[in-house]
């Protein structure tokens, strides 16, 4: 092995390990990731409202798509999550929210409290109300929320099998075995 290839040897090795070889000490990394902070907060003070409601919502989308991409099986509730964190973004009280979508704010509360499910014409009331908030910030796809919904109630399903799976096990018979 020549020593240009042991070179390249090991500048390939500290990339995939994410060693950063532009600091020639700690000292000199900290006093970068700290201005780069002050920088990143100086821009965020001069954001409009606007602005920030923007970035909020794309991050929102953005967690609603990763969250249907994953298989995972937990009890959290991710649809109740959700839309308090879209309500919360757009509205400064969500009572303001419910008036728009025409429910009644108890009903909406219910919701997100996760006290009540919400209902077909919710989730389509609500489908149209984002349609029509992100039409000019991102695409945001229609079935997005119903999505959400029935993935957190497919893993609820899978989640909860111990309690409710020994029981309906006893009431299930297969009288015809295919061979």
């Amino acid at each position: 092995m020549t020593m240009e290839s042991k070179k390249n040897k090991g500048f390939i090795e500290d990339a995939e390990y994410g060693l950063d070889s532009r600091y020639k000490s700690n000292e000199e990394y900290k006093s970068e990731a700290t201005l780069l902070m002050e920088a990143r907060l100086n821009r965020m003070k001069n954001l409009s409202k606007d602005q920030i409601i923007r970035a909020k919502l794309m991050q929102l989308k953005l967690k609603m798509e990763e969250y249907i991409k994953q298989p995972i099986y937990d009890d959290r509730n991710h649809f109740s999550e959700f839309l308090k964190l879209y309500v919360d973004t757009i509205y400064s009280k969500r009572n303001r929210f419910a008036d728009d979508i025409n429910i009644k704010p108890i009903r909406l509360s219910q919701v997100i409290n996760n006290h009540r499910e919400p209902k077909d014409e919710f989730i389509m009331k609500l489908m149209i109300h984002s349609e029509k908030v992100y039409e000019n910030i991102c695409d945001f796809h229609k079935k997005t929320w119903y999505q959400v919904y029935f993935h957190e109630k497919i893993c609820d399903t899978m989640s909860s099998q111990e309690k409710w799976r020994p029981e309906l096990e006893k009431d299930i018979k297969i009288s015809e075995l295919i061979k």
